[in-house]
């Protein structure tokens, strides 16, 4: 057997928890009335066919860059999303790790075995550069994987 070589740090945090919501708008009236979030950022991405929210915890004395939720919203049928909520309801749809080379942890993470989801990373929030492990290699939790924009936090 040999042995593999594994990097001090795979990731810098947890970078966000993503909710699947039918109604983007009444998922971020909910989120700011209820919780006091704000909207940090909200944008369509047409090739995931979501629509989505960063809404940011007012934390006091925290990390707020750290402590976000994901309000995604699917912009048709077709959409994982749409596929998702249409299975399981609303809910927790994903665990999201920042990373600083999502290439690199990528290709980690399949010599470790795990199946991820795209063969090159594609387009996120805010020009984010995203991958995903399959859930099933995952402990049945989708696992995204993120390197923000140089211009992001």
């Amino acid at each position: 057997m040999t042995s593999v070589e594994i990097p001090e740090h795979l990731f810098v945090c947890i970078d966000h928890v993503g909710v699947a919501v039918p109604d983007l708008d009444a998922a971020i009236a909910l989120y700011t009335s209820a919780y006091g979030m704000t909207v940090a950022h909200r944008e369509v991405n047409e090739e995931q066919k979501v629509e989505e929210a960063m809404m940011q915890i007012n934390a006091e004395g925290g990390d707020s860059t750290t402590q976000r939720i994901q309000l995604l919203a699917p912009l048709n049928d077709e959409s994982t999303i749409a596929k998702f909520i249409d299975r399981n309801g609303p809910g927790l749809q994903q665990l999201a790790f920042r990373v600083t080379d999502v290439e690199a942890v990528s290709q980690v993470l399949r010599d470790r075995g795990l199946r991820l989801l795209y063969d090159a990373p594609k387009r996120g929030t805010a020009n984010s550069r995203i991958n995903f492990v399959h859930p099933k290699d995952a402990g049945g939790v989708l696992v995204e994987l993120v390197e923000p924009a140089a211009d992001a936090h």
